[in-house]
């Protein structure tokens, strides 16, 4: 089992330094949120099955990509990952060439996380459609690999028209991963046809095994499971995940930002991880 390390549920001043622990300890991976932009209007911000908003509008918001670009020069083995990034809220050329730099300054070390995304507000803000955000997510990745992979690429499409370009440098990764994040129909569907894995909320054991049912991961190729899995009971609950099918856990063993490193340190102890 792979372990990783969520950053966004810690204070900022603190994500440098826990990634290094994590690097150090020998966690495979650690992950960034992202949102472009808060509006002050909450009206469009009730997250999905929720009562109350949420976001907060004074919350300070990073770009994910560049941010981890800083965490990739000060770390050397941890991949870098984003859990998960508004890929069609930029055109596709800035999302490509974002994870394509992370990627080459790395080392080929980054993981593209991407999510169709639920709050309104952000999106009407940057003037793109909050309606057709999934065909525009399915295209934009469409794109995205053809750039990442192709020495020249035309495209002409509901969404993106672009002349024949060149896009350099690649990616070091021959294939640079791409995770889809989502629990709905639409969603699951775009990471068994368009990903290399999925990736997914908060879970528990018994929670997640609808979602894994519904995915249908494909036999005929590499694809990956990533779960967030913040309530893990102890080391012998690994195996009833990895029985699942699930190949990355990402985990949570503490509960104040003061206490994330003892607690990786902690964890890295009990479960077995190491460099």
């Amino acid at each position: 089992m792979k372990y990783g390390v969520p950053l966004g549920l810690i204070h900022p001043a603190a994500w440098k330094d826990v990634a290094v622990a994590a690097d150090e300890l020998g966690f495979e991976s650690v992950w960034l949120p992202e949102h472009l932009v808060f509006t002050t209007d909450l009206s469009t911000a009730t997250y999905p099955g929720g009562a109350n908003p949420g976001i907060k509008p004074a919350t300070p918001l990073f770009d994910a990509p560049a941010y981890l670009c800083f965490l990739a020069a000060c770390t050397r083995h941890v991949r870098l990952g984003t859990a998960v990034h508004l890929f069609a809220l930029r055109h596709p050329l800035v999302s490509a060439r974002a994870f394509a730099t992370l990627d080459v300054v790395s080392g080929g070390r980054a993981i593209c996380g991407v999510g169709a995304g639920w709050y309104r507000g952000e999106w009407e803000a940057a003037g793109v459609p909050f309606a057709a955000r999934g065909a525009r997510l399915d295209e934009a990745l469409t794109v995205a690999r053809r750039l990442w992979s192709e020495p020249v690429v035309r495209h002409s499409g509901r969404f993106y028209d672009l002349p024949e370009v060149a896009f350099e440098p690649k990616p070091v990764q021959a294939r640079l991963p791409v995770l889809c994040g989502g629990e709905s129909a639409a969603a699951l569907r775009r990471a068994r046809t368009l990903g290399d894995g999925w990736i997914s909320m908060p879970h528990t054991l018994e929670t997640v095994r609808p979602q894994l049912k519904a995915l249908r991961p494909p036999a005929d190729r590499d694809f990956s499971v990533t779960v967030h899995a913040y309530g893990l009971a102890s080391p012998e609950e690994v195996p009833a995940w990895a029985a699942l099918g699930v190949d990355r856990l990402i985990v949570r063993p503490w509960s104040r930002t003061r206490d994330a490193v003892s607690g990786l340190t902690a964890f890295a102890a009990a479960y077995g991880v190491t460099r």
